[in-house]
């Protein structure tokens, strides 16, 4: 199989082509069927139309994940509890974490609370799977013997900026995703060298953070339009992701007074 290159088609059509269980790590931002226009299509399904669509991808998707794959899925608050249901009682993948990404900035609305945050569900094929904790730890708040000084677990709930349309990184696409929330999911979640799949390419974030961090890439985008747009960016020189968890830049809180008092603790 061909690695590293974007395929232009539908989804549900390509994914049929690759072969089974060839996939370290699938990343998923399908449609969330709310009306967006996408250039070449429009995201307005009925229900059972979305639902239909919804568990054809995921058919392919499961097939493609190798036994020790993992699967995470963006989705809308509309459709997100039909989507855990899907995964867990009928597609039988083992539930590994239900991710908020919060963001600061948003739509504004005057009969309800303003919306701040997508989800992210995180689905395994199996038990045995990939999980790199070392590689997405945040430096600690506070100096503590008991704490792990090489950083904390993110948890799940992530804060990451909005790419602003203001933004230099900005690309023409309705839903682009931040650089730095990708390269968590795939630091985490895969190795060096191993495939990672974006049936969904969009503005193609994902493939430009798996080509940075030394993984095999596949992606797929039904917009021809889209495609070339991916392919710009991916050809461009890395300097940094367009945007950071705000907490990788702290220093904990007591370190200069442990340092100045006990510093043979800072050598352990």
């Amino acid at each position: 199989m061909k690695y590293n290159r974007l395929i232009c088609g539908d989804a549900i059509e390509e994914m049929a082509k690759l072969p089974a269980a060839s996939v370290d790590l699938l990343i998923a931002d399908p449609p969330y069927n709310l009306g967006k226009d996408y250039g070449n299509n429009i995201d307005d399904k009925t229900w059972h139309e979305y639902e239909d669509f919804t568990r054809q991808w995921l058919t392919e998707a499961k097939r493609v994940l190798k036994p020790t794959g993992s699967l995470y899925v963006f989705m809308g608050v509309r459709f997100i509890a039909k989507l855990y249901v899907f995964l867990e009682e009928e597609f039988r993948l083992n539930f590994n974490g239900w991710i908020t990404w919060h963001y600061t900035q948003g739509m504004g609305r005057k009969t309800g609370f303003s919306p701040r945050h997508e989800d992210l569900l995180y689905f395994t094929k199996s038990k045995q799977f990939t999980f790199n904790l070392d590689e997405v730890r945040v430096p600690q708040k506070y100096f503590r013997e008991r704490n792990n000084m090489a950083g904390a677990n993110p948890g799940d709930v992530w804060q990451f900026s909005h790419v602003h349309y203001c933004s230099a990184e900005r690309q023409p696409h309705p839903t682009q995703k931040p650089e730095a929330l990708l390269q968590r999911v795939i630091a985490s979640s895969s190795n060096e060298g191993e495939v990672v799949l974006d049936p969904f390419v969009g503005s193609g974030t994902t493939c430009r953070v798996a080509q940075v961090l030394g993984r095999k890439w596949l992606g797929i985008e039904i917009n021809p339009e889209y495609v070339e747009m991916s392919q710009r960016r991916l050809a461009d020189a890395f300097t940094q992701f367009d945007s950071i968890d705000l907490r990788m830049e702290r220093v904990p809180k007591d370190l200069p007074k442990i340092a100045a008092n006990q510093p043979s603790l800072l050598m352990k």
